[in-house]
């Protein structure tokens, strides 16, 4: 279990193992619930998540961030789109939970993320984002992610339109 990114006496990055499945999910259902994050209001059941969460586990493209042996996030990359023709690009997905917002887990998480996605050859990464979270768009900015454009009233929910801004980082 070598962390891959660590912050002596605050935030641990590790690959996440199967016995991370419930509090990932945790984590993704109150986004769920709660924010414009994932756009959808229908939490995953226990099975859909464990598939979804298998897949990453899968794919070496699943990360937690740990705050005193305690997960406390968590960020995965795969597939932007399922053509062939697409198989270099991948997309990112941050998580980290509500009460642990500005401790520097959402950058620890894309340092880790990032890192692998290189290691495993990927070329772009594409971060779709709800153009409202603007934490969410500083942080892909930190990272060198640039606005690829916004498309605006492509989704909803809790009862209103909402704008896509897609960035993206050349990774290779």
């Amino acid at each position: 279990m070598n962390p891959i990114y660590e912050n002596p006496g605050s935030v641990t990055v590790r690959p996440a193992h199967p016995h991370d499945a419930a509090v990932v999910i945790a984590i993704r259902n109150h986004a769920v619930k709660h924010s414009t994050a994932l756009w959808t209001e229908t939490p995953q059941s226990p099975a859909e998540g464990a598939a979804w969460f298998a897949a990453h586990l899968d794919r070496g493209s699943a990360f937690v961030a740990e705050v005193e042996g305690e997960v406390a996030g968590f960020a995965v990359y795969g597939p932007w789109r399922d053509l062939d023709g697409y198989r270099h690009t991948v997309e990112n997905s941050v998580y980290v939970r509500e009460s642990c917002h500005g401790l520097g887990i959402g950058s620890a998480l894309m340092t880790a993320l990032i890192s692998a996605a290189r290691q495993a050859g990927h070329h772009v990464m594409i971060a779709d984002i709800e153009a409202g979270n603007s934490a969410s768009i500083r942080l892909h900015e930190r990272f060198g992610f640039r606005h690829a454009g916004t498309v605006p009233e492509v989704g909803t929910k809790f009862g209103r339109w909402l704008d896509l801004t897609i960035m993206s980082l050349t990774l290779a």
